[in-house]
């Protein structure tokens, strides 16, 4: 891969141009990654691609080697492995709540303690996810209870 920087003091914005012989899995992530920085993932759904904004985001969860993004009312596909988001996101006040989940703390609406140090978090949305105890003691942490 080869990259080239030109620093214009003319430019009025910041623009990046990828030129590439095909749209790879590895050119897919590095795009996903810059997308990131505005504050946007692209995800898709059945054959479409969208970009959505971190806000919109409650949940990603990964199953069967896929990884879901959750919004309030669509389920989509990223092809970003979880543990690429997690470390993409942390930034963004996402926390890892399971083995397989990433969890928006800007979306949590109550927390309930569970047999075995487990907490069932209700989100705004009203959907529930369970964080386990590995990562139930971090996530009191990050909101301070």
């Amino acid at each position: 891969m080869k990259i080239t920087i030109n620093v214009e003091p003319s430019a009025k914005e910041t623009s990046l141009l990828v030129t590439c012989k095909e749209l790879t899995p590895q050119v897919e992530k590095l795009l996903a990654s810059i997308r990131i920085l505005d504050k946007q993932i692209t995800v898709k759904k059945d054959d479409s691609v969208f970009l959505i904004n971190l806000e919109d985001i409650f949940y990603i969860e990964a199953l069967e080697r896929r990884t879901f993004i959750y919004t309030d009312k669509d389920v989509f596909d990223s092809e970003m492995k979880l543990y690429e988001l997690e470390s993409a996101l942390a930034q963004y006040d996402f926390i890892r709540v399971s083995k397989n989940t990433i969890c928006s703390l800007r979306k949590i609406k109550s927390l309930k303690s569970e047999v075995d140090r487990k907490i069932k978090i209700t989100l705004e949305n009203g959907y529930q996810i369970i964080a386990s105890r590995m990562y139930a003691d971090e996530l009191r942490k990050k909101l301070g209870v």
